[in-house]
Order: C-alpha cells, then structure tokens, then sequence
C-alpha cells in the first residue's frame, strides 16, 4: 500500500507540473516554479540511507518513484533529444591495460538446408567485456585490505572487505569463483536526472584539463554555481556526469596512460549527497598522473597514503556509488545540457564486476 501512495504521489505532482506549465500567463505567475516543484516532491519520494546490513545496491536504493519523476519532466520538454553517452565498441577501441583486450570473430554468412535464410554471427574469443570501452562497476569490483600489501609472498584475499561489511568468504571464497554478493546483477536500472558539469570550460579555459588534474568539491561547487545549477545542487539518486575533455584522446595513445579525473574530496561530498553513478569522460574515474600507471610517478597530491585509486575504493567500498568510465559526453556539452533524464542499463551478468553499458541522456 505504501508503494501506491508513493506512485500516486508522483502523479499527482505531475499532473500539477503540467498544468503549470501549460496554464495562461497570468496564471503561471502565480504557480509554483515547475523546476523547483519537481526537485521537492523527488526528494520527498526518494530513500535515504543508511541502507540495511548486508546491503548489495548501495546508493542504487534510491531509484523509484522520485528519481522517475525527475526523469520524466527532462524527456516532456519541448526540443528535448537523446544523446549516445557512450563510445562505438570494437577491437580498434582503445583498451584498459588493466584487463585481458577484446577479439572478436566475425563469421561467415551461412543458411539452414532448404530454407531461404541466410544468417550471420560473431564471438568472443578473448577479452573481459565489463572493463573495456564504455562500462560501469559492480560494488563487488573493489575490495580494500587492512593494511597496504608490500607485494611479497601472495596477496592477503582473504581478509579482503567490501561494501557493506561483506567479508572475502562472502564474495569471494574461491579463486576461480564468480562474485557471490555484490555482483553487477544486483546494480538496478538506472533511471534518474543526471548533471552534467562542465570542467573543460570552468577548470580549462575550454581546453582539456591536464593528466593527475584533480576536480576537487569546490570545484564542483564552482561549476554548479558558473551553469546556473546552485539552487538545484545535487540530489540523492542524482547521476553526475563531469566532462573534463579527456576524451579528445580516445583513439590516441595518450588516453589510456593518464588523465585528470575526480578528487577524494569531491568523492566524499557526492557519496553524501546520495549520487547513484559518477562518470567522467577519462579512463580511471581516478586522476592519475604521467608515467603513474608505470611506477614512474607517483599519484596527485592530496591521494591517501596506500590508495592510488582511492576514488574506486570510495565509491565501490564505502559509499555504494557505481562508476562508469569512458563516457562520450562531447555533445552533450557542447549543447550545454546541463540536466538531463539519463537511462542507464547494465547487463544482468550473474557474478560479474563490471559491465558494458549504453548509457542515454534526453534532454
């Protein structure tokens, strides 16, 4: 029953949203702002944590009513259009270093006896899907240990945690296991309003920002406040999409080597606000400087002691925020939609830690 008054909430406040929206002049003056009407009434409908122990959805919870609400007023305005936030896959695509790269087998065309068809096909011969191109992160991808490991003898795993308390024993006991909690199976749809902030323009001067350039929380404050977002801020269920202008250098060598990307700071605030997905336009979600990846370097300043990629281990271990990583948000800035409805799909894959993902923005 609590669930239907919740829906009929929404409704309700939709009707009320169109009727303002389509009320004469003099009328409209005296409605509420349509803009801010939406924003209280999905706050109001959207869960807030902490969630319950033994949790596997994280900030995932918070998808329902209020965040399809949201959504919903972003794809009913006039002009609104989609647009493809993540990059063409293929084997020429640039390719983490940090899993095994794709190969595909195109087959031949073939047919059935004595029928009129003809068919085609591919497969996989190599490759992990869920980390290469345009993909998103299981909570389950990420585990921290109680002290860094010095790299001798063989890695510690079993005192491995994770996300919401689950131990190595829970996720994963064996090594050739799939993952038993916290797999990419239990990310939910994501259907929500996404922000778009625009670093290349604030921190950039319109050009790409630099490799270990690290976006701080006053520096997302700064954003917010430069395209007109201050009143609206960040709301819990929020997809925060930030476009650094890395992407310049898909298909370049460079890209995978090195980027700018999110400061911890930055982390923290957006996992207290309730975000259920950051995404940046670089290959790390991390920041990470030149020769870093390498041991030639060492991780921008302010990056804690024993955590490289603090950013994963924040919102994978601790705050229960999915990332995506190579997202293409190129035009999505260049027509300044700065708020959006964003549908974001990953596969089911039992036991997976990660998935490829088409990400959508309409607005």
């Amino acid at each position: 029953m609590t669930s239907i008054y919740r829906t009929t909430g929404a409704c309700v406040a939709l009707l009320t949203l169109i009727w303002a929206c389509e009320a004469p002049q003099g009328e409209v003056e005296e409605a509420v702002d349509p803009r801010a009407a939406v924003w209280a009434q999905s706050v109001e409908l959207t869960p807030a944590g902490p969630w319950a122990e033994g949790d596997q959805r994280g900030n995932g919870n918070t998808q329902g009513p209020g965040t399809w609400m949201r959504c919903a007023f972003h794809m009913g305005k006039p002009g609104a259009k989609v647009y493809e936030l993540s990059h063409p896959r293929s084997m020429s695509m640039p390719q983490s270093p940090f899993s095994p790269p794709l190969e595909y087998v195109y087959r031949p065309t073939v047919g059935i006896p004595y029928t009129a068809h003809a068919f085609n096909g591919e497969h996989l011969t190599g490759g992990e899907p869920g980390a290469q191109g345009t993909q998103m992160d299981a909570l389950g991808h990420f585990a921290y240990l109680p002290e860094p490991w010095l790299g001798e003898g063989d890695l510690p795993a079993d005192s491995a945690m994770y996300y919401g308390g689950h131990t190595q024993a829970d996720v994963k006991p064996t090594p050739d296991s799939p993952l038993l909690k916290l797999g990419i199976e239990h990310a939910p749809p994501l259907v929500t309003s996404a922000v778009l902030l625009d670093a290349r323009a604030q921190m950039g001067g319109g050009d790409p920002l630099q490799p270990g350039q690290v976006i701080t929380a006053a520096d997302i404050d700064a954003m917010l406040a430069a395209q007109g977002l201050a009143e609206r801020g960040i709301l819990p269920g929020d997809v925060v999409y930030i476009y650094t202008g890395w992407s310049d250098n898909w298909n370049q060598p460079p890209y995978y080597a090195m980027g700018p990307g999110l400061g911890y700071d930055a982390a923290q605030m957006l996992g207290e606000k309730g975000v259920v997905l950051v995404a940046l336009d670089n290959p790390f979600t991390d920041p990470a400087n030149d020769g870093q990846l390498m041991g030639q370097a060492g991780p921008p300043e302010g990056t804690p002691e024993g955590l490289p990629f603090v950013i994963h281990h924040h919102n994978l271990t601790q705050s229960g925020v999915h990332n995506i990583q190579n997202a293409n948000l190129a035009e999505l800035a260049a027509d300044q939609v700065w708020e959006s409805c964003t549908i974001i799909l990953p596969l089911r894959s039992v036991g997976a830690s990660g998935s490829p993902v088409r990400p959508i923005a309409i607005g």
